[in-house]
């Protein structure tokens, strides 16, 4: 096993920063569904405790798929690469529910943080050519 001293490209550390600010703000909404479910005064238990479960799963794989890809795991570009194309449906549901302000930088995010993962930089990095 070799250790690549390269430095890591821009392209990898702003996808990086980028996965790491959405686990930050998929962490919020989380503490904010734990808060909502402690003060709700009538509530469906179990769809409140998933919907607040699967936040708090989302916002680690974020986080985890961003430090796999600094320590340049090439397995872990697929699976942050879906993560961003599904910001595509949910922008675009957004836009029709009129939260267009939302819905449109969300889904550039996706697609930039999609782009910065398949440049050829982070391609190079990760051992792809």
């Amino acid at each position: 096993m070799t250790i690549d001293s390269a430095p890591i490209p821009v392209t990898l550390r702003w996808a990086v920063r980028l996965l790491w600010a959405e686990a930050a703000v998929v962490g919020l909404i989380a503490v904010w569904l734990i808060w909502a479910d402690l003060t709700a005064t009538t509530t469906d238990l179990l769809s409140a405790l998933l919907v607040t479960v699967f936040a708090i799963g989302a916002a680690a794989v974020l986080w985890a798929l961003g430090r796999a890809l600094l320590r340049r795991r090439a397995g872990a570009r697929a699976p942050a690469i879906v993560l961003q194309l599904m910001l595509l449906p949910i922008g675009w549901f957004m836009i029709q529910g009129g939260l267009g302000w939302l819905g449109v930088p969300l889904m550039a995010l996706g697609l930039g943080v999609g782009w910065l993962l398949v440049s050829p930089p982070t391609t190079r990095a990760l051992g792809f050519e």
